[in-house]
């Protein structure tokens, strides 16, 4: 198993101590995962990380994020911040978004970016654990409404590994775009559950 992690280039947003670092890169090696690939050196971006077929993607992904020292943020319900849930949600780096907003979710995900010096937005565009029959294209609008590269991320449980597989510029041209994003992920996945897995995904195993 490959015991490398790998360093964060200067202008990703970072988060955590050399400590806090250490710790959770050995829990994450403790499940017998690894990490493959370098991150690219852009301080906005739109991380998606698929396939996403299990809870048990969200527990690997967290680790690994924690241990390599990344400051990721996702974008939730305000509801979910009257919760008792509120303090924890915060230390993650979920920000609350209003989804009956007239200015559109799209937008408010773009103007809080704007706001921010440093900030990579972290999506699982399947949009659900179920088998979905085609990617949603959030992702797309919110790397293109901020002028973001996409930075694509694979889960293979066959081998135990996350894998960076690298970065694209959004074009505008959706259809093309997408086409050539999973063509980053051909080879380089195996779901948790193969059954729940997204029918693009299916065609490229």
């Amino acid at each position: 198993m490959n015991n490398r992690f790998p360093k964060l280039p200067s202008q990703v947003p970072q988060r955590g101590s050399k400590l806090s670092r250490a710790a959770f890169k050995q829990l994450y090696l403790r499940q017998g995962w690894s990490f493959e690939g370098e991150f690219p050196n852009f301080p906005k971006a739109v991380a998606i990380v698929s396939p996403h077929t299990s809870n048990y993607d969200g527990l690997y992904a967290f680790l690994a994020m924690l241990g390599i020292g990344i400051e990721v943020t996702i974008f939730g319900k305000d509801s979910l911040f009257k919760s008792p849930l509120k303090h924890l949600l915060k230390w993650i780096g979920v920000i609350p978004v209003k989804r009956d907003t007239p200015q559109g979710l799209t937008q408010q995900i773009v103007q809080a970016i704007h706001e921010r010096d440093k900030i990579w937005v972290a999506m699982a565009p399947e949009g659900t654990r179920k088998s979905a029959k085609k990617i949603r294209s959030g992702f797309y609008h919110i790397a293109l409404g901020a002028n973001m590269p996409v930075v694509m991320f694979a889960f293979d449980y066959d081998h135990k590994v996350i894998r960076c597989l690298g970065s694209l510029e959004m074009t505008g041209d959706y259809e093309s775009d997408l086409h050539k994003i999973l063509e980053y992920y051909r080879g380089k996945i195996s779901p948790k559950n193969i059954s729940r897995l997204a029918l693009p995904f299916k065609e490229l195993l």
